[in-house]
């Protein structure tokens, strides 16, 4: 982690203490411990660097997951993402951020059980489109119809469920969690595929409200 700024803003002191209060969610979860150790840790006082996550847990892990979007675009920046297919750039964004994920699986772990309970759905929802909207607009998508919406709402599913896969995963370098998520982004690729066909088909499809509309008022 680099080093806090001298008097750095409560942005700048939740960026520099996420990923070191995740180190320590491992063993001392989601609690005023692991925020307190890690502001030790930086050299920053403690009821300042509490002032930074008024909200507690759901604050830091929300802190941590912007950090590991981050992560993720730092690792696949645009000029990289831009020589690289779709398909292989959503695999490669989602791999990305499991990289970040893959050293703090037990502090994951704890952070999904807080997201899930009934106080925090809302904030979980949020989180989990954040971050399928962020590998959607690296991946170069820029829907503003329904597709925003559906392409989204798919990448969601298809990233928790992969997260899922992945807390449990024991094989080497992670095989089981990549051919989980090869499987699902294939099946993404087939819908979007279908999807267009679809659409296609729709335009060309004649509109009974025009047919109408030119016997009420003719074509001169």
């Amino acid at each position: 982690m680099a080093a806090l700024p001298q008097d750095p803003t409560l942005d700048e002191i939740r960026v520099g203490l996420a990923p070191l209060i995740a180190a320590n969610a491992a063993f001392d979860g989601w609690t005023d411990t692991a925020r307190d150790t890690a502001a030790d840790t930086a050299g920053l006082d403690r009821d300042v660097a509490a002032v930074a996550f008024p909200g507690g847990a759901i604050d830091m892990i929300d802190a941590w997951f912007a950090h590991v979007d981050a992560a993720m675009a730092e690792a696949l920046p645009p000029e990289r993402l831009g020589t690289m297919k779709v398909r292989a750039k959503i695999a490669g964004l989602v791999e990305a951020r499991l990289a970040v994920l893959a050293p703090h699986r037990e502090a994951l772990r704890r952070a999904l059980a807080i997201l899930a309970m009934p106080q925090n759905l809302m904030r979980a929802a949020k989180l989990g489109w954040r971050a399928a909207d962020l590998m959607w607009r690296a991946a170069g998508d820029t829907a503003t119809d329904y597709n925003h919406y559906t392409k989204r709402t798919i990448l969601a599913g298809v990233y928790g469920a992969t997260i899922t896969v992945f807390l449990d995963d024991e094989s080497a370098g992670y095989a089981d969690t990549r051919a989980f998520l090869d499987r699902r982004i294939e099946g993404i690729m087939r819908f979007e595929k279908a999807k267009a066909g679809l659409i296609s088909r729709t335009e060309y499809r004649p509109s009974l409200s025009r047919f109408i509309g030119r016997l009420r008022y003719p074509v001169v």
